[in-house]
């Protein structure tokens, strides 16, 4: 494997031997190269590309040409399994929600376990920062956010997280969740 790390700079605005229009630089540049064998991925470059993949949703960062196309894509859940149940593999850090994965960011994902390993429990909006976040200098409203994104990618008919007006957040009494240290 490759890292290159290419410094901000800025381009001249004319470059004779380059055709097209000339971007400025204003961010420093990471370049990845993996060398992968044929066969199964490990489960540390799957992690990997998972979380460049992460950078890219989150409008941190983009994937190259083929990267998007090369993402290891999740085992497959048997059909069999009930929709309404949230998985989490906690080994992993892949949730399925009957047998679609729900692709969560690393904020997202911890929220969801913090409430669904104390439930019933109310949290206040400092609580969660301190606790899921590590810190407690940011807007309390920040929680809200994320919140209401994780809502939105699941299922609407299945209440997961519950607001407890003037206080906080618990996981809802009617979220069935599973979670599997192991996976």
């Amino acid at each position: 494997m490759s890292v290159v790390a290419i410094p901000t700079r800025i381009h001249p605005t004319a470059r004779p031997e380059r055709v097209g229009p000339v971007r400025p630089r204003t961010a420093p540049s990471v370049t990845i190269t993996l060398d992968l064998a044929p066969g199964p991925m490990s489960p540390r470059v799957a992690r990997l590309l998972e979380l460049i993949g992460e950078l890219a949703e989150s409008g941190e960062g983009r994937l190259g040409p083929g990267l998007a196309e090369d993402r290891p894509t999740p085992r497959a859940v048997p059909a069999a399994v009930d929709p309404h149940v949230i998985r989490i593999a906690a080994g992993s850090r892949v949730v399925h929600q009957g047998a679609r994965v729900v692709p969560l960011t690393r904020i997202e994902y911890d929220l969801l376990l913090f409430l669904a390993q104390q439930p019933r429990r109310v949290f206040t909006r400092l609580q969660l920062l301190s606790r899921v976040w590590g810190y407690e200098h940011a807007v309390a409203r920040t929680v809200d956010v994320h919140v209401r994104r994780l809502r939105a990618k699941l299922d609407p008919d299945v209440p997961v997280v519950t607001t407890v007006y003037g206080v906080g957040y618990r996981l809802a009494d009617e979220a069935r969740i599973e979670i599997d240290p192991a996976r």
